[in-house]
């Protein structure tokens, strides 16, 4: 039986002046497992996963990580527990254009004084590179890629510091079917080799069969 990573209890959300609210009440995601968050637009899912990166704090409730309690954390050590424990794929990259994509691939180091910028490092972040089809861009700017390019920066980026946690909010939503299933199972892969937990936003039900399990944000009474 695996090891639970991720606990939720009595989880409220509610955003400033919006009638928009999220509710969890109990919700459980082990280690290593590969999880997909679907529903409705609207329903909560990036909400959600801003909440479990530590990114959103609740208005109520708790969320441990590795038996660690975010909410009690300040915002400072949210951060730096996100840049070291969290590889986030934004669905609108976030990445930094005057940057080359060499240097927007090892960001995650950068904003973190915590973190060295080794050799290894570096050859991780040209091995990624290369397995996700970017290594000929590396001293370009991301202004000079094309969309599915940059996406695949955003990817690499989020997997270069071996996250423990891998959130993945529409990752393939810029690219065809067929390099959209590559670039699926190359995070997959990542993420297994690595021992990491995925959990992946996303509308694309062609997509489902390559995760352990599936949430519909509205039914948080399981284990996954």
């Amino acid at each position: 039986m695996k090891e639970s990573l991720i606990q939720i209890r009595n989880l409220n959300f509610r955003y400033p002046k919006s009638n928009f609210s999220l509710s969890v009440p109990e919700l459980t995601i082990n280690k290593e497992s590969k999880v997909a968050l679907i529903g409705k637009s609207g329903c909560g899912k990036t909400t959600l996963a801003h909440l479990i990166a530590g990114i959103l704090n609740p208005t109520e409730g708790n969320i441990l990580v590795s038996g660690k309690n975010l909410c009690s954390l300040t915002e400072s050590e949210r951060r730096e527990h996100r840049a070291a424990n969290v590889g986030f794929i934004f669905q609108e990259f976030e990445l930094l254009n005057y940057l080359q994509v060499k240097d927007n691939l090892l960001l995650p180091f950068m904003i973190n004084r915590k973190m060295e910028i080794t050799n290894e490092c570096k050859d991780r972040a040209h091995s990624l590179a290369e397995s996700i089809g970017i290594s000929d861009k590396l001293n370009q700017y991301p202004e000079q890629l094309s969309g599915g390019e940059r996406q695949r920066l955003a990817i690499a980026r989020a997997l270069v510091t071996d996250p423990s946690i891998v959130i993945a909010d529409e990752p393939t939503g810029n690219l065809d079917n067929e390099t959209a299933l590559t670039v699926m199972q190359e995070i997959i892969k990542q993420s297994t080799e690595k021992g990491a937990t995925l959990i992946m936003i996303t509308h694309d039900e062609s997509l489902l069969n390559l995760f352990e399990n599936t949430i519909n944000v509205g039914d948080f009474s399981k284990t996954y």
